[in-house]
C-alpha cells in the first residue's frame, strides 16, 4: 500500500511548480542577505537534490564546486536562469521516480549511513524549498509590486500567468 507515499508525491508537485515560478519571475542579481538570488535559488535547489532521498549517497552536480551549496561562499561558477530550471527539472524527476520506487512501510525506514529515516529527510525538504521559495517571492513582490502565483494544487492549476494582480500596502486589488 502506497497512501502515505502518493500523498507526499501529490504534496510535492506545487513546491516545484512554485520555485520554477520564483525563478521566471524573479530579479537574479537583487541581493538578500549578501548573496545574489540565483545562490539562494541554487542552494534550495541542491538541497532538495541532495537530502530529500540520502544526502550520505550522493554525487554533486558536473557544475557544483565545493561550497557552493551555501550562498555565503564565494565561487567561481555563475549559473543561468536556463541551468537553474534545468537543475530543477532533473531534481524534479528525480525526486518523483524516487517516490515512485517506495512503499508507505519504506518511509519508516534510514536510507543507508543516515541518520534520518525517509519521511524525515522528505519533512525537512517540505520546510526547506517552499522557506526560500517565499523568501525569493517577497523580494519580487517587494521589487515590483506583484506576487508570483502560487500553488497549492497541482492539479488544480490553471497556468495564466506568473503574477497575480498588483497590491500596495493598504490597498485592495487593483
Amino acid at each position: 500500500m502506497n497512501d502515505l507515499v502518493m500523498i507526499i508525491k501529490t504534496a510535492v508537485v506545487p513546491n516545484f511548480i512554485n520555485i520554477k515560478t520564483s525563478i521566471k519571475t524573479y530579479d537574479r542579481d537583487a541581493i538578500i542577505c549578501g548573496a545574489p538570488c540565483w545562490r539562494w535559488v541554487y542552494h534550495a535547489l541542491h538541497s532538495a537534490d541532495k537530502w530529500f532521498i540520502n544526502p550520505n549517497v550522493y554525487e554533486e552536480p558536473s557544475f557544483h564546486e565545493e561550497g557552493m551549496d551555501n550562498p555565503d561562499n564565494p565561487t567561481s561558477v555563475v549559473l543561468s536562469d536556463e541551468q537553474l530550471l534545468e537543475y530543477l527539472d532533473h531534481v524534479e524527476k528525480k525526486t518523483l521516480s524516487y517516490l515512485d520506487s517506495l512503499t508507505d512501510d519504506m518511509l519508516y525506514e534510514h536510507p543507508e549511513n543516515c541518520r534520518f529515516t525517509r519521511m524525515e529527510l522528505g519533512l525537512r525538504q517540505f520546510r526547506h524549498l517552499p522557506f526560500h521559495t517565499g523568501m525569493l517571492n517577497g523580494q519580487t513582490a517587494l521589487s515590483t509590486g506583484s506576487f508570483p502565483v502560487w500553488v497549492s494544487d497541482a492539479d488544480k492549476f490553471i497556468d495564466d500567468g506568473i503574477f497575480f494582480g498588483r497590491y500596495r500596502a493598504g490597498q485592495t486589488k487593483i
